[in-house]
């Protein structure tokens, strides 16, 4: 077209064809501009969706977490996963912002002016510095790296995500890339390098949009469609059901712990046994049989499918004499002591503890179910009557006579020893007067609060107290190796008694050594 000898005429239609078709790839690289444009919004349109739909579904899972533990693991996964994901869809669109921060919106359609992105000067300076990356391309491949790590490290061996897992690698995977003619490319100079801007912000914005892909897929998966129905544990309740509902003391109990799932929906066509369907439920309803074992049974009948599906049921209860009756017992023996207080148990036979009551002199609850304690008075004798409720509400009541005695002298002590007791007399005389009550049940206190001091041949010294006092010092002062110190009329008060004293005290006697 350009060659030989042309006339001026044809040289200026060559020249106008020449700028004709100038024009056309000016308006094709227009066109093109505007789709990647076209093709961005639509990327972004889609990832604020993916966005609702993925929330959607880590609530989900978090919901189903709280219904049933087995949700547990796949909640905590999800929740790290969209940490992860939000971290990386957030920083790519900080280099989108960076790279259209200088592009004025339209502000009648605002949309940015897809065909004057046509420049690839800023994300070029951003990414490239010679023939390597600047430390904005290092930091942008480090994060790509990063976000499959993080990933890989949560999905870790689960044997379902290793698909998404397998995309996830291949899609953001930033090493070396052959072109069309096999030569290896670095990943940004692949990518990037000399592209108009606007298919830059369209390729940063896929890469969102595979972030969120990513995402959803994970979800979907932990969650499982199918399941999130199937698994719903809001009509199931756990059940034991034993052989038998009455044992004996020491017999092995047997039986199993079972789901059971009922419904309003869920209706035989029949039902045979004792009771009635009444939501999805047999109520029972009968009236107990002879002493001893019983069974109940009957089959419910359902049609699935066409087909007449019966499903029997068997069950066992045991029938015990209407209890008359009532079991009163000491905790220590069958008497009650005063001065102390005596744990009493009071149950009745076939009635639940918490309609049993007992009442008598000196009883009061200690805490607990048939618990009480007894602090007897005067007397020789106390009487406990014990009441109790039957499921049918007919009251029942019975009761016992408790003997009432004392506590035992106790044995009086010199550095907590009874009977003779051997030392010095300067041991003797720092030495502290006790009693000590032998072969009692009892847990107690004792205090003595005054006692008699006598050597052989010397005046008898009365002691308030359970030292020895000036006197008593001055007394020993004058026995000798051999003598015998006599500690009598030991007077001993029971602690948290009050003014009780206890019966008399044994004396103990102090050989001088």
């Amino acid at each position: 077209m350009a060659g030989g000898k042309l006339t001026p005429r044809q040289k200026m239609i060559n020249l106008m064809y020449l700028v004709f078709i100038a024009m056309l790839a000016m308006n094709m690289s227009k066109e093109v501009l505007s789709a990647f444009g076209l093709m961005n919004e639509k990327f972004d349109a889609a990832n604020v969706s993916a966005e609702t739909t993925n929330n959607g579904m880590l609530a989900a899972l978090e919901k189903k977490a709280g219904e049933d533990a087995h949700f547990a693991q796949a909640a905590a996964d999800a929740k790290k996963i969209s940490a992860i994901s939000k971290s990386f869809y957030d920083y790519v669109g900080s280099v989108k912002s960076e790279i259209t921060k200088s592009v004025e919106v339209d502000k009648t359609t605002g949309k940015m002016p897809y065909e004057a992105m046509d420049k690839a000067d800023v994300i070029d300076q951003m990414f490239f510095k010679g023939e390597g990356y600047t430390a904005k391309g290092t930091e942008f491949v480090n994060n790509f790296n990063k976000y499959v790590a993080d990933m890989k490290t949560v999905i870790g061996s689960n044997s379902k995500l290793s698909g998404v897992l397998s995309e996830i690698t291949t899609k953001f995977k930033t090493t070396d890339v052959k072109n069309s003619e096999g030569v290896s490319i670095k990943y940004l100079d692949y990518h990037f390098k000399g592209f108009p801007s606007i298919a830059s912000l369209a390729k940063l914005t896929s890469f969102q949009n595979d972030v969120k892909k990513a995402e959803a897929d994970v979800f979907s998966i932990l969650l499982g469609k199918a399941a999130v129905e199937a698994s719903s544990m809001k009509n199931f309740t756990a059940m034991v059901v034993l052989d038998k509902s009455a044992y004996f003391q020491g017999e092995q109990v047997t039986g199993k712990v079972v789901l059971g799932k009922y419904d309003a929906n869920t209706k035989p066509t029949s039902f045979q046994g004792p009771g009635k369907i009444v939501n999805g439920q047999a109520i029972i309803s009968m009236t107990a049989g002879a002493v001893g074992e019983q069974s109940i049974n009957g089959k419910f009948t359902f049609v699935q499918d066409g087909e007449t599906i019966p499903l029997p049921f068997e069950g066992k209860y045991v029938v015990v004499p209407r209890p008359n009756s009532a079991t009163i017992s000491a905790d220590k023996m069958n008497v009650v002591y005063r001065g102390v207080v005596n744990p009493i148990s009071v149950s009745f036979a076939g009635i639940g503890e918490d309609k049993v009551t007992a009442s008598g002199p000196g009883l009061s609850p200690a805490g607990g179910k048939g618990k009480y304690k007894m602090s007897p008075g005067a007397g020789t004798e106390a009487k406990i009557t014990v009441t109790g409720k039957l499921p049918n509400g007919q009251i029942v009541s019975d009761s016992k006579v408790f003997r009432i005695k004392g506590i035992p002298g106790p044995m009086g002590t010199i550095r907590g020893e009874m009977g003779t007791v051997k030392g010095p007399k300067s041991s003797l005389e720092v030495s502290t007067v006790g009693a000590k009550l032998v072969d009692f049940d009892f847990e107690v206190g004792l205090s003595v609060v005054g006692f008699n001091l006598k050597v052989s041949g010397q005046p008898t010294v009365v002691v308030q107290g359970s030292k020895l006092n000036a006197a008593c010092k001055a007394v020993l002062s004058r026995a000798s190796k051999g003598d015998q110190v006599t500690i009598s009329e030991i007077k001993t008060k029971l602690e948290g008694a009050g003014s009780y004293m206890l019966p008399r005290t044994a004396p103990v006697i102090y050989e001088i050594q």
